[in-house]
């Protein structure tokens, strides 16, 4: 066993560093748009002056770290690294009674994500009552920040990608914690490797829950007319939006040593992907708040870590199909958020998963644990109220 316990705390020369940089920003000019919007061509110079602004004060990222620190934090060495991660024992029956016990469950998010995204939804998982739901629902949450994210440690050597954290995450479970059988839920990059821990250990996982899900048809499938929305927009994502992709899967050193060095760099990354990928038609703080966008850049500032993460991009390309390929024979929960950046018909995700609930959301978009917890929190109780 190497789990330890962990507390985040940012040195004090981080934050005093920061807030000198945020200080003496040379910022871009906008750029010319056709339009008169001024996120056309990227993220909007003035909306993220606006942030780092706020960013520099009053933001108060001591109050942020005790909110995270409020939940029982730990630390475990995997495959020689450093494994941060949430782990919260949900609320038991009461004594006597007939009701289950809570159900093990690992949340992983995704990229420009952070386990911050969960932070709320960890009190009404493990404790459903108090916030309207069935003490029968309640799980034991583990929360992971990926390897090379967040206060996770960064790896040292080549080869961490989604099939190897699978693995890390798997023996988290299982040796570290000491859980036989578990669910798993993900987007992003968490549907990817919480799908690799369901095709490679289905005796341990229950179900798997996505909130993303790449599928893809048949040539026979792809002939039918009902096809045509989802290829078209499938075209248009990749025409328009994955040049982030692009970087980050062949060169991310070249750009991660600009953003080590700029928090304003990180934010207008990030920032424009989370107005861009979520359901706010255009005004991100219809959904977000500042300090909430800001204490997901944190994970990314304070520890030095949006080279790492971005190597996840690198990793992946390398890894090639692996385990894509396989079917998975699980039970696999669908929430289908209608602006989420990739998106499939039902049919085309039975080509390999085994779809046992598909869920069309009203709204929200790529980050539903921050966007629409509750529709979230709903549908992966209904889920895994199933297989319990």
């Amino acid at each position: 066993m190497t789990r330890r316990d962990y507390r985040i705390d940012v040195p004090e020369s981080v934050l005093v560093d920061l807030r000198e940089r945020l200080g003496r920003v040379r910022w871009a000019e906008g750029l010319p748009s056709a339009t008169g919007d001024p996120w056309e061509r990227g993220a909007s110079v003035a909306y993220v002056r606006e942030l780092c602004d706020y960013w520099r004060t009053p933001y108060d990222w001591r109050a942020q770290e005790a909110a995270l620190n409020a939940w029982p934090q730990f630390m475990s060495t995997i495959d020689g690294v450093d494994i941060h991660y949430w782990h919260v024992r949900g609320t038991a029956a009461e004594p006597g009674s007939a009701g289950p016990s809570p159900m093990p469950l690992i949340l992983v998010h995704g990229w420009p994500g952070s386990i911050f995204e969960f932070h709320h939804l960890i009190g009404p998982l493990t404790d459903p009552a108090p916030h309207g739901g069935d003490p029968a629902d309640a799980f034991d949450v583990v929360i992971p920040s990926l390897p090379g994210f967040g206060f996770s440690g960064k790896p040292a050597q080549p080869g961490w990608g989604p099939q190897r954290t699978a693995r890390a995450f798997h023996e988290l479970m299982t040796r570290e914690l000491g859980y036989a059988r578990y669910g798993t839920q993900g987007g992003d990059w968490g549907s990817a490797v919480t799908l690799a821990m369901a095709a490679s250990h289905p005796q341990a996982v229950i179900g798997a829950h996505l909130n993303f899900v790449a599928g893809f048809p048949t040539p026979e499938q792809a002939k039918e007319p009902e096809a045509k929305p989802y290829l078209d927009h499938a075209a248009a994502i990749q025409r328009d939006e994955m040049g982030y992709f692009q970087v980050q899967s062949t060169k991310p050193m070249s750009l991660g040593i600009a953003q080590s060095d700029s928090p304003a760099g990180i934010a207008a990354w990030i920032v424009e992907k989370f107005r861009t990928w979520s359901d706010c038609d255009g005004d991100i703080e219809r959904v977000y708040t500042k300090d909430q966008l800001l204490t997901n850049i944190m994970f990314y500032w304070a520890p030095n870590s949006i080279a790492s993460a971005a190597n996840m991009y690198y990793e992946s390309r390398r890894e090639g199909r692996g385990l894509a390929g396989d079917r998975i024979t699980v039970p696999v929960g669908a929430a289908i958020f209608p602006k989420e950046l990739v998106r499939c018909p039902r049919s085309w995700a039975e080509n390999r998963m085994n779809i046992a609930r598909w869920t069309e959301m009203p709204r929200g978009g790529h980050f539903a644990a921050m966007e629409q917890p509750e529709l979230l929190l709903d549908d992966v109780r209904a889920f895994f109220r199933e297989l319990r």
